[in-house]
């Protein structure tokens, strides 16, 4: 069910970001927490081993479950492996489902930025060239992920069992919004 903005933060203590890599989950996912003064939870990191080793589907679940049962959060990714865990505890989704000249954009810029200042990701790996060139990359992955992605939004949204879904196609209401919570809270 798609709910217009801006929900009630005091209501919806166990929020979801669910979008196409690239498209900004994190983020807003870490703004979402500061302005409810929720627990935000790094769904990457609780997922990826150094090495870029990725847990295994029973891990994960059993790595996010605990996360999940919480009273509180701001998930900032919904993995297919947990989703039957996380989906029926969150009060909301908000669905980040920009084009794809948005997300590449945004991921192409990380990437690179990554790749210079070897900044920590995903449980404490690093990226690199070779990784972000390859056919495994995540540039990849954001390929043909895309259009998989925008259909689960036009799912979740449709869906009358799911959480109520906030869904954003530009980048600039998102931010209007994000504000908007951020002002309320200050």
């Amino acid at each position: 069910m798609l709910v217009d903005p801006p929900p009630d933060l005091s209501r919806h203590r166990r929020i979801v970001l669910f979008g196409v890599t690239g498209s900004g989950k994190s983020t807003v996912a870490v703004r979402l927490a500061a302005a409810g003064g929720m627990p935000y939870v790094a769904v990457d990191d609780l997922y990826w081993r150094p090495g870029w080793v990725q847990l295994g589907k029973p891990e994960q679940v059993e790595a996010v479950q605990p996360h999940a049962e919480g009273p509180a959060w701001v998930m900032d990714g919904l993995w297919s492996a947990s989703r039957d865990v996380v989906l029926p505890r969150a009060d909301l989704v908000v669905a980040l489902d920009f084009p794809r000249r948005v997300s590449l954009g945004r991921l192409l810029t990380r990437t690179v930025r990554r790749v210079r200042t070897h900044e920590e990701v995903c449980g404490g790996n690093t990226e690199s060239w070779r990784q972000a060139l390859s056919r495994d990359s995540i540039v990849a992955w954001h390929w043909r992920s895309f259009e998989r992605k925008h259909r689960e939004v036009d799912r979740l949204v449709s869906d009358p069992d799911a959480p109520p879904v906030v869904r954003f196609t530009d980048p600039r209401a998102l931010d209007a919004w994000l504000r908007a919570l951020e002002d309320r809270a200050a």
